[in-house]
C-alpha cells in the first residue's frame, strides 16, 4: 500500500469522524426545532426497536414546534412513550392523529450543560482523528523500515498527515463554535 492509498484512507476516516460529530450535534436540543432532533430515538414497534424515522414522519410546522405523523396509528402510544422517556426532556402532546412537541426555552443551566456536552463530543472526535493519525504514521514508518520509501519521503508524508489532522481539528473547532453560538442564541 503506497502513500496515496494511505492518504485517501485517512481522509475518508477523518471525514466520517467529522460527519459523526455533525450528527451528534444535531441530537443536541437547542430550543429551535429541527427534524434531526429525534433521529436518535428508538421506538418499540413490531417486536423490535426501530429508529423513529421508520415509523413516522417528523416535520417542523413552527420554529419551536415539532410534529410527528405516525404512519401506523397503533404505534402512536409507543412513539409518544419513546419521546417522553428520551434524554431530550420533551413532552409530546397526543392529539389522537399524531404528536405535537413544543420545544420549551432552554434554561441557563441547560445551556451550560449542552455546551459542555458539545465540547465532549468535539474532544471525542479529536481523539478519534489523533488515533487515525497515529495509525497512518505507523504505516508510514513501516514503509520506511521496509525500505519502500526514503527518509525524505517519510518526512514529507508525515507533514501531509499532520496538515490533514490540523485541517480536521480546525473544522471541528469551527463546528463547536457554531453549535455553542446556536445554544446561546435561542
Amino acid at each position: 500500500m503506497g502513500f496515496s492509498e494511505l492518504k485517501t484512507d485517512m481522509q475518508t476516516r477523518v471525514q466520517k469522524t467529522i460527519d459523526s460529530l455533525k450528527k451528534d450535534f444535531q441530537g443536541l436540543r437547542t430550543g429551535r426545532a429541527s427534524t434531526g432532533l429525534l433521529d436518535t430515538i428508538m421506538v418499540d414497534a413490531y417486536g423490535s426497536s426501530v429508529p423513529i424515522n421508520q415509523v413516522a414522519t417528523v416535520s417542523v410546522p413552527e420554529a419551536r414546534m415539532l410534529s410527528v405523523n405516525v404512519w401506523d396509528k397503533n404505534l402512536l402510544k409507543h412513539v409518544e412513550k419513546a419521546i417522553r422517556e428520551s434524554s431530550l426532556g420533551l413532552n409530546p402532546m397526543n392529539d389522537g392523529v399524531g404528536l405535537r412537541i413544543p420545544l420549551p426555552p432552554l434554561s441557563e443551566e441547560r445551556r451550560v450543560e449542552l455546551t459542555k456536552i458539545a465540547g465532549r463530543y468535539t474532544e471525542d472526535a479529536k481523539v478519534a482523528v489523533r488515533n487515525i493519525r497515529r495509525d497512518i504514521l505507523d504505516k508510514i514508518k513501516k514503509l520506511k523500515n521496509d525500505n519502500e520509501i526514503s527518509e525524505d519521503e517519510q518526512k514529507r508524508y508525515e507533514d501531509e498527515v499532520q496538515k490533514i489532522t490540523d485541517t480536521a481539528t480546525k473544522e471541528m473547532d469551527e463546528l463547536l463554535k457554531a453549535k455553542e453560538a446556536e445554544i446561546r442564541q435561542v
